[in-house]
């Protein structure tokens, strides 16, 4: 268990932070790039909140309105030229993940001279890792991504039908100012697809890393079990604080390092797929992953059913005969996919009017970036084109 684990950003963590904004901007730079999405913080007062307060500091913004759910790399392009035009000096990232995810890469691409998509990984022989990126600010509203605190975006390709990632050292955000009052207004089918983004989070290092991490193990079933236990709580009541400040504090644990420090995983296969879906039919992404993982999971219990049968024991209470026990792995497979269609999330391609007509497309999209030398998606097993179809298939 050889790891290295660093993470730069600066949380600040509690109701109220809002107000906080101006302050905290205002150590880094006069003049913001403000970034939105699609109109829910105008909305719902949060926009006005946000800007009294970097006013109230002198900070001047301009805004970058109308980022897509799933970000498109024209929406980066159009806020990186707002930032040279206007000569910005730090990005605010005002809203869920896409919001913070394009800031990141408007961050950067405004320090690039070339297109920004070569900053994304596409399977391009010449792929441009950032070095340097304007300080971003995140103020998420959704808890969901963990992007406040971590170092990867995953921005959409709308002419080539790609969606994909970087991950990179210089795009941790300066500092994540996480207010969870700010999520109170967060609706039901969204609260219940960042559930499930949140556990597909943990799910991923916990089942595609190495052997023998206990330490990590507890940590991450203890994230899945709070994430459940407050996840439902707040779909039963949107304004309970106390639920809604766990699930923030659970989603940004889940993605931001700390949790998978030493488990060292192969690859994030669930996303890649979804990532490939999505890219096709525009889909939230927790939906996506609703679908995908379940199908995924009973995939590769097959292969490595002892961390399976751990899953089911330890997250849904089942009672294994033995660490190969196929019955419970599958057992805890079925509870899990279960919970999710008790919160609302859809755990089938067709519930979202989704075939099976481009399933060879999703497939060889899916391995484009993290794939090993063969060309198959890095996982714990690893998965050939043909497998991720049968997954697909399965998912039906």
């Amino acid at each position: 268990m050889n790891f290295e684990f660093y993470n730069p950003t600066r949380l600040i963590f509690g109701a109220g932070n809002l107000k906080r904004l101006g302050k905290e901007v205002k150590r880094i730079g006069r003049r913001a790039l403000l970034v939105t999405g699609g109109g829910s913080v105008k909305r719902n007062g949060i926009f006005d909140r946000a800007v009294a307060s970097l006013e109230r500091e002198g900070i001047t913004w301009v805004e970058c309105a109308g980022i897509e759910p799933n970000p498109r790399i024209t929406s980066v392009a159009r806020g990186a030229q707002l930032v040279r035009d206007e000569k910005c000096e730090v990005v605010i990232a005002l809203g869920g993940g896409s919001t913070m995810d394009a800031s990141k890469v408007i961050g950067a691409a405004a320090l690039y001279d070339g297109e920004p998509w070569d900053l994304i990984g596409h399977g391009q022989q010449d792929w441009v890792i950032p070095t340097e990126t304007l300080p971003v600010v995140t103020v998420p509203t959704l808890a969901a991504t963990g992007s406040e605190m971590n170092c990867g975006a995953v921005i959409s390709n709308d002419e080539t039908k790609i969606k994909s990632f970087v991950q990179t050292e210089a795009l941790y955000p300066a500092v994540a100012l996480v207010d969870p009052e700010l999520t109170l207004t967060v609706p039901k089918d969204q609260t219940a697809y960042g559930i499930c983004d949140i556990i597909v989070h943990v799910t991923e290092a916990y089942f595609n890393g190495i052997d023998d991490t206990p330490v990590q193990d507890r940590f991450a079933e203890g994230v899945i079990l709070n994430t459940i236990d407050y996840g439902k709580r707040a779909l039963a009541d949107g304004n309970d604080l106390e639920a809604r400040t766990h699930l923030q504090w659970a989603s940004i644990l889940a993605l931001n390092g700390f949790m998978a420090a030493g488990m060292n995983p192969a690859g994030f296969p669930v996303h890649m797929i979804e990532h490939a879906i999505s890219a096709h039919h525009d889909i939230t992404h927790g939906a996506g992953l609703a679908i995908v993982n379940p199908a995924w999971m009973r995939f590769a219990a097959k292969v490595r059913p002892a961390k399976f049968v751990q899953f089911g024991e330890r997250i849904f209470n089942l009672k294994p005969k033995g660490s190969d026990d196929m019955d419970c792995a599958l057992a805890g497979i079925d509870a899990y996919e279960a919970f999710l269609k008790s919160i609302g999330c859809p755990t089938r391609l067709s519930a979202l009017g989704i075939g099976d007509e481009l399933f060879t497309r999703y497939a060889e999209d899916s391995a484009l970036v993290l794939r090993d030398e063969d060309g198959n998606l890095l996982g714990r097993p690893t998965m050939s084109k043909q497998d991720i179809v049968e997954v697909l298939r399965s998912a039906l």
